[in-house]
């Protein structure tokens, strides 16, 4: 495992990825033994391993940990779970908020571990589409509810920063299941949500 903890990373992965950084600040034109290059090689692999630690978490166990049986059936919606992660693309941030739902079918989870969830999935190398559906299929797959909605809306520095260069684009994905794929429910979600959209 390269990440354990805010504070422990396996230092053999922590050595291969300073040796890895320092030969691209070389080749980039930069001399990667000045002052204030000498130790990014370092701070990078540690960053980096930080950012991708959800290669380490299992989003069910997350779950499973706080599964409590209760028998209702109400919609349940966290909102503005604010979300950072790496375009695969070009391994640049995107970063913006979730809004998920699930309507229970005899189990509920602890809210955090809803957020939780949304932290495993953001922190690999992701695209947007495919972040959006990891986090449904999770919660379904562990809870077995009704429904399940997911709505994420972010902002690609990848299309701010080259490229196409757009700064106020921002991009929305969805993912529905269950009692969300019939209008009304989804409807009712998308409505609750609404004053969070841009």
């Amino acid at each position: 495992m390269a990440y354990k903890n805010e504070d422990r990373y396996d230092e053999s992965v922590t050595q291969k990825l300073i040796e890895n950084y320092k030969s691209i600040i070389t080749n980039l034109g930069e001399d990667a033994e000045r002052e204030g290059l000498l130790k990014t090689p370092e701070r990078v692999a540690k960053a980096m391993q930080v950012l991708t630690k959800g290669y380490h978490s299992d989003a069910h166990k997350i779950i499973n940990s706080a599964k409590f049986h209760e028998d209702v059936s109400e919609m349940i919606i966290v909102k503005d779970i604010e979300l950072y992660s790496l375009c695969e693309h070009h391994m640049l941030p995107f970063f913006g908020r979730a809004h998920v739902a699930y309507i229970p079918n005899g189990w509920i989870t602890g809210l955090s571990k809803i957020a939780r969830v949304v932290d495993v999935f953001s922190h690999r190398l992701q695209v947007q589409e495919r972040l959006t559906v990891q986090i449904m299929n999770a919660i379904k797959e562990t809870l077995n509810p009704l429904g399940v909605a997911v709505v994420i809306e972010a902002k690609h520095l990848c299309m701010m920063m080259r490229g196409v260069q757009k700064q106020n684009s921002v991009t929305t994905t969805s993912a529905f299941y269950g009692e969300f794929e019939k209008n009304p429910t989804r409807s009712e979600f998308l409505k609750l949500i609404s004053a969070h959209l841009s």
